[in-house]
C-alpha cells in the first residue's frame, strides 16, 4: 500500500507508482484502461494511484511537447546571466515571463542565473539579449547559439531500487 506523505519521496514510491509514471511520461494520452491493461492491474488501483500522484504533485501536469525547429524557432540559445545578488529572484521570475524562454535555472559558480531560449532568427535573439541587458541589475552575460540539439527531454527513466545506469555501454567498467 502506498503511503502518502506531506511531501513525495523517491522512497515514498513503489515499484506500481513507478511503472504508472514511466508509462505517462512517456505518453500522457494513454487511458487509464491502457495503463491498467499494460500493468495488469485493475482500471480503478491506476486511477487512484494517478490521483494521488497529482495531489501529491510528483505529477505535476500533462502536456503536448512540442518540435520548435518545425514551428520555425530555428535558434535555441543558452544564456548565463551574473546578476546584483539581492535581484537573483526578481531577475529569475521576470526571465520566467518571457515568451521565448523555455527554462530558468538558479545555478551556482560564476553566473547566477542560466536560461534556454528558442527564436525565429539571430536578430531576434540579439534582440533580446540587448534588451534584457538593460535591466540595471544584470551585470554580465554569455550567449551560445546551441548549434545541434542532441537530447531535450523533461523527463528521465525511472526505476525502483536499481541504480541509475552509470557509464557509457562502450566503456567497460574498471576492474
Amino acid at each position: 500500500m502506498l503511503v502518502v506523505r506531506s511531501t513525495h519521496t523517491r522512497e515514498s514510491l513503489n515499484e506500481l507508482d513507478l511503472q504508472i509514471l514511466d508509462m505517462v511520461k512517456d505518453n500522457a494520452r494513454l487511458s487509464i484502461r491502457e495503463i491498467a491493461k499494460a500493468l495488469g492491474k485493475s482500471p480503478s488501483v491506476v486511477h487512484r494511484r494517478l490521483k494521488r500522484l497529482e495531489r501529491a504533485g510528483v505529477i505535476k501536469g500533462y502536456a503536448a511537447l512540442l518540435d520548435y525547429t518545425k514551428l520555425g524557432y530555428g535558434i535555441h540559445a543558452l544564456t548565463l546571466l551574473q546578476v546584483e545578488g539581492a535581484y537573483i529572484t526578481d531577475i529569475e521570475r521576470m526571465l520566467a515571463q518571457e515568451a521565448n524562454v523555455r527554462a530558468v535555472y538558479d545555478i551556482t559558480g560564476e553566473y547566477d542565473i542560466a536560461i534556454i531560449t528558442v527564436f525565429n532568427s539571430v536578430s531576434e535573439l540579439d534582440n533580446f539579449i540587448k534588451r534584457i541587458l538593460k535591466v540595471p541589475y544584470i551585470k554580465r552575460s554569455v550567449t551560445n547559439i546551441i548549434l545541434r540539439v542532441v537530447k531535450d527531454s523533461p523527463n528521465i527513466g525511472l526505476a525502483l531500487g536499481r541504480e541509475p545506469r552509470r557509464g557509457h555501454p562502450w566503456v567497460e567498467p574498471a576492474s
